[in-house]
């Protein structure tokens, strides 16, 4: 199933500056350590994250989009929804998703956070209709719902609600996958 909107572009709510959920988080994410940058668009997180030592992998199906990021890491052109997931049993120290939700790679995007690696999340909620697109049931979260995705992991925070500039509703949440059944994350992924 094509999903046309599931893809914001990046001039309706994506600045180029880093999501400050992501900047107020990254102090989670390993230091050096690998980062998935999924449906990343013009790459504002990956750029980012690249200044900040990290090695990145960032995935797009716009190719154009993925051109002018050239050097700033491994870059991965593939349509996510309707193509194999591209990443294979590949998994990295954080994955960082942000104005996309597409529900079906629930597991994969899980499965690609290592033990004790991070989630950073942070997309369109139920309410956000009433200030444009993504305006369809389809691509905005329910509520709570990255609380359920995230049930087994140690959610270091978690946040929904209305913002401006743009105005928009969301859903965000940092996550760390725990080392193994049952157990933590370890310490040295907590340390600011």
């Amino acid at each position: 199933m094509t999903s046309p909107s599931s893809f914001v572009p990046a001039s309706a709510h994506c600045p180029q500056a880093p999501s400050p959920w992501i900047e107020r988080w990254r102090h989670l994410l390993p230091a050096n350590c690998p980062v998935l940058d999924l449906a990343c668009g013009s790459g504002r997180h990956l750029r980012w994250l690249a200044t900040n030592g990290h090695a990145m992998t960032g995935v797009d199906r716009d190719s154009a989009a993925l051109a002018g990021l050239q050097g700033l890491g491994e870059l991965v052109c593939a349509d996510i929804e309707n193509a194999p997931w591209p990443l294979p049993g590949r998994q990295f120290g954080a994955v960082v998703v942000t104005n996309y939700l597409w529900r079906p790679l629930w597991p994969q995007i899980l499965d690609s956070v290592a033990p004790g690696g991070v989630l950073l999340y942070e997309t369109f909620a139920q309410g956000n209709e009433a200030f444009g697109k993504p305006s369809r049931t389809d691509f905005l979260l329910a509520p709570g719902e990255l609380l359920q995705v995230c049930r087994d992991w140690n959610v270091v925070a978690y946040e929904c609600g209305q913002l401006r500039q743009p105005e928009r509703v969301v859903q965000r949440i940092a996550a760390i996958r725990p080392l193994a059944s049952g157990s933590a994350a370890s310490a040295a992924c907590l340390a600011p």
